[in-house]
């Protein structure tokens, strides 16, 4: 649902639906066939069964609205009157009555709002109440049906009958979709609304703003632009709005495509924010992350490679890195009747693998840092919303994507006895000083400057940040001379990063000079790192230095390049780049073919591994990218180089070129390719004209644009697909009398990567079961039952097994072996020999996964013919001659 590009494309569709056609019937496996010690017996609730709860924990299934015809839910919130309001993704909003804990025997009621003129209300990705009125972010381009389009709208009964009669639209936005406008709270005030919009969503015309400028791309790496083109400039941004709409004011910016914003006990703000998963094994990738949304904060996402770096002063870090996934709901748990560990928590809601993070936090200098651990798991389980309810209790949406669709109610009924008295949450000094300073965000005051300028060069990274924004918003003639005067290095770095931020181009000299009197040598690397980032802004804002200057940067930065660590080398580079010092090309060479990566602040609570079997269908995706993917780092110095002019001699061009023939050999995201062409296609203009197409061949190690199959017009010819159905899809391929081409299924086997897993009469790959003799086993019934209804029958030897630890977590895969002291899990199908050991003493409980590796509904994007030509490609198992491709056909 809440994935960047939509629904996947068709790579690996056959060898995902294969492998789960022959593991769902139970006849062949690629991993051996081993059993636990201990199994649980089948479930009596499929929909309960499959869910992952702490101790103490229960769960209700109360209604599944995709079954009752209400469509897929993504958003709720309760009432003035505790009934739950929740809306279809692409239709109505629903009131519902809800039996209390313990009474699920007693049915939902549902009840379809309306306008009393009948008009529809829907389509919101969030909802709250307040102000007896409810609050809705619409997500949608209007249409007959809705008039509504995005913007955020008010509700009001106003003759007071229980219906709605008035609507209030409250600010109209441009932007709508999977990265449109998403989600609204009330603020801990009881005053004001915050708004949360994707990077899709162009930032509105607001009344005020915690920053004292407009976003810019701040990047000197060449423009490599994601091929969508459709971001915001700023970014998915964050708004303060009164109850009535009238006053704006801009709080954050600089996120992805963040669905959903909560307030912990203390007042302040977070988020969970999206990665591009196509950027996978990009130097630029970032994982899904819990942010700290602080006044006036800057979280650097800029389109393609663009992002700043975590480490730039300019943006702040987030608090916790999640791993690959989709965010789509965070909330704090402290109004909830559970025990203080989970109440102290952020539940934060994945749905593309099923996952609900308790996200525990800790006072850290004036922000935080976190722990997270699962609270609630599933698979499949795609979350869209969470609210804890006026029970305590706290109420899970599944849907999305006109997904299959489902409420939980989730209550703790263990010993320990909740305390239900929320604590006075504590607040430290450095959080009151941060407080202070961002009193001063969004306008002048005669105080500022004293109050924010010793705070400059504080050693909590969040209070430099507020204090700096501070001295931003005051007249920069108050503060200039000041800056370029500033004695204390690290006061000094933050004072000239705002004045190349607000300042104007005639003092680009003294700024230079300023930098330059800093020590590089004595500074402990943060704060190297910080100094070369003021010194790339006063680049980028102030213009390049003339000659004499351009030669006492080369000279300042030259001898500190290479670096005794991966950050300072990706800056350094940069600069020495970008100023043309020939020396870099050499050194950079050395790194680009021996650099080797690290988190560099990246590790994540989720290993990808680990998220395979939760959901095949983004699984399998990121299962080809583990097995051999990218070295993000050399990628960094080969896109720094790709626009060097000068320093080269042929055999330095030739270690170049070559680097970028291994580099096609890695599999990363969807764009990896297209990132390293775009690299490769600009180091070219800097070769001689006459030398070029040497350098393109021996560079080039990827099959030709005109080889390439085009699977979209494959898939597509012949119509759209449909929701397919068993009983219709047997009609449909059984009544065809039409004799079927050999070469359009051939073709589709090919164009789908079903060759990369399985074999077929001899060809394609081992990873899945050879398919020649799929025809002559099974029958046409069973074949499409096994793709339609993949999770109806799975073979308990060929089943995945998710083990529950100690800690909280969970760990999927298939068993490989066992000794003493480990299970060993094979998890990835392109790397099956790769084996994953967990401790037998960190096992508390174990069960088979109920979910095939095969997703349902992948062949509902299949028109009638291209399902015919699937199965009939199945059945002659590849053979040309096989009767299915004569001229007549038998029923």
């Amino acid at each position: 649902m809440m994935r960047s590009g939509g629904m996947k494309g068709w790579v690996l569709l056959c060898c995902k639906m294969l492998l789960s056609l022959l593991v769902g019937v139970g006849i062949l496996g690629v991993w051996g066939n081993f059993r636990l010690k201990k199994q649980q017996p089948n479930p009596p609730n499929p929909k309960l069964d499959k869910l992952k709860l702490p101790p103490g924990f229960r769960a209700e299934h109360l209604i599944s609205p995709s079954e009752n015809g209400t469509g897929s839910w993504v958003s709720m919130t309760f009432d003035g009157k505790g009934r739950l309001i929740a809306s279809d993704q692409y239709g109505a909003l629903y009131r519902l009555e809800i039996p209390p804990i313990g009474g699920t025997q007693k049915p939902v009621r549902v009840e379809k709002l309306t306008l009393e003129t009948g008009e529809p209300l829907g389509r919101a990705q969030g909802l709250v109440w307040a102000f007896n009125s409810l609050y809705a972010v619409v997500n949608t381009e209007t249409d007959s049906i809705f008039r509504q389009g995005s913007g955020l709208y008010r509700f009001q009964d106003t003759d007071n009958n229980d219906q709605f009669d008035r609507v209030t639209c409250l600010q109209s936005f441009t932007g709508f979709e999977e990265h449109g406008p998403h989600s609204v709270v009330l603020a801990p005030d009881q005053k004001s609304l915050y708004v949360i919009a994707g990077n899709f969503t162009q930032t509105p015309r607001m009344n005020a703003s915690r920053f004292a400028s407009g976003s810019q791309r701040d990047n000197l790496l060449p423009d490599r632009s994601s091929p969508d083109g459709r971001a915001n400039a700023g970014g998915g941004w964050i708004a303060r709005v009164d109850s009535t709409g009238s006053h704006w004011e801009l709080v954050s910016r600089g996120l992805r495509n963040p669905f959903d914003l909560a307030f912990n006990e203390a007042g302040e703000l977070f988020t969970y924010d999206s990665d591009m998963e196509w950027d996978i094994g990009m130097p630029w990738y970032r994982p899904t992350r819990i942010c700290h949304v602080t006044s006036g904060s800057e979280f650097g996402w800029r389109d393609g490679n663009a992002k700043w770096s975590p480490d730039w002063p300019d943006n702040l870090p987030p608090v916790l890195n999640i791993g690959q996934g989709s965010p789509t709901n965070l909330i704090s748990a402290h109004t909830a009747r559970f025990p203080e560990k989970y109440r102290r928590a952020l539940l934060a809601f994945d749905w593309s693998f099923g996952i609900i993070y308790a996200v525990h936090l800790q006072p850290a200098g004036a922000s935080y840092r976190a722990q997270a651990e699962e609270f609630l798991s599933g698979a499949p389980l795609p979350l869209t919303d969470g609210v804890i309810g006026p029970d305590g209790a706290l109420y899970v949406l599944t849907g999305g994507r006109r997904l299959e669709s489902d409420l939980y109610r989730v209550y703790y009924a263990g010993e320990e006895h909740p305390n239900l008295v929320s604590k006075t949450a504590e607040v430290n000094r450095p959080a009151i000083i941060r407080r202070q300073l961002e009193q001063f965000h969004g306008k002048p005051n005669p105080a500022a400057l004293e109050t924010a300028w010793p705070y400059l060069k504080d050693a909590d990274r969040f209070i430099r940040y507020a204090a700096r924004v501070a001295v931003e918003h005051q007249p920069v003639s108050q503060w200039q001379d000041r800056a370029l005067t500033e004695n204390d290095p690290v006061g000094r770095t933050q004072a000239l990063i705002a004045l190349a931020r607000q300042g104007d181009k005639t003092v680009k000299n003294r700024l230079f000079d300023a930098l330059l009197q800093s020590d590089f040598s004595r500074l402990p690397p943060n704060q190297q790192l910080e100094h070369l980032r003021a010194i790339e802004l006063a680049l980028l804002r102030m213009g390049r230095p003339d000659v004499a200057q351009t030669a006492r940067l080369i000279s300042y930065l030259n001898p500190q390049f290479p670096a005794r660590n991966n950050a300072l080398n990706r800056e350094l580079s940069k600069l020495l780049v970008f100023l043309g010092a020939a020396p870099v090309v050499p050194k950079t060479l050395a790194l680009l073919e021996n650099a080797k990566d690290d988190t560099l602040g990246q590790s994540t609570v989720a290993q990808s591994s680990d998220l395979i079997f939760r959901n095949p269908q983004y699984g399998m995706d990121l299962a080809s990218v583990l097995t051999n993917i990218p070295p993000a780092l050399q990628i960094h110095y080969a896109l720094v180089l790709s626009e060097m002019g000068n320093g080269w001699t042929p055999a330095r061009r030739e270690r170049y070129f070559h680097w970028y023939h291994r580099a096609y050999g890695y599999r990363g995201g969807r764009q990896y390719i297209g990132y390293l062409d775009k690299c490769r296609e600009e180091a070219l203009k800097t070769v001689p004209r006459e030398q070029r197409a040497y350098y393109d061949r021996i560079s080039m190690n990827k099959p030709s644009v005109d080889s390439a199959i085009d699977w979209v017009k494959i898939m597509s010819d012949g119509g759209p697909g449909r929701n397919w159905k068993l009983a219709e899809a047997l009609t449909v391929v059984q009544n065809d009398a039409t004799p079927r081409s050999f070469e359009q299924g051939r073709l589709m086997f090919a164009a789908s990567a079903c060759n990369s897993c399985h074999g077929m009469r001899g060809e394609g790959g081992a990873i899945g079961p050879d398919l020649t003799q799929l025809g002559t086993r099974f029958s046409t019934r069973d074949m499409l039952e096994s793709i339609i209804d993949p999770n109806k029958a799975i073979s308990d030897q060929y089943a995945a097994t998710v083990f529950s630890l100690q800690n909280g977590n969970s760990v999927i895969g298939r068993l490989s072996r066992e000794d003493e002291r480990h299970y060993y899990l094979s998890q990835n199908p392109f790397a099956p020999q790769t084996l994953r050991p967990v401790a037998k003493k960190e096992v508390i409980g174990t069960r088979l996964s109920k979910v095939s590796f095969m997703p349902p509904g992948l062949v509902n994007s299949l028109n009638e013919e291209r399902l015919k030509d699937l199965i009939a490609y199945l059945v002659a198992g590849g053979n040309p001659d096989h009767p299915v491709y004569k001229t007549t056909k038998k029923k």
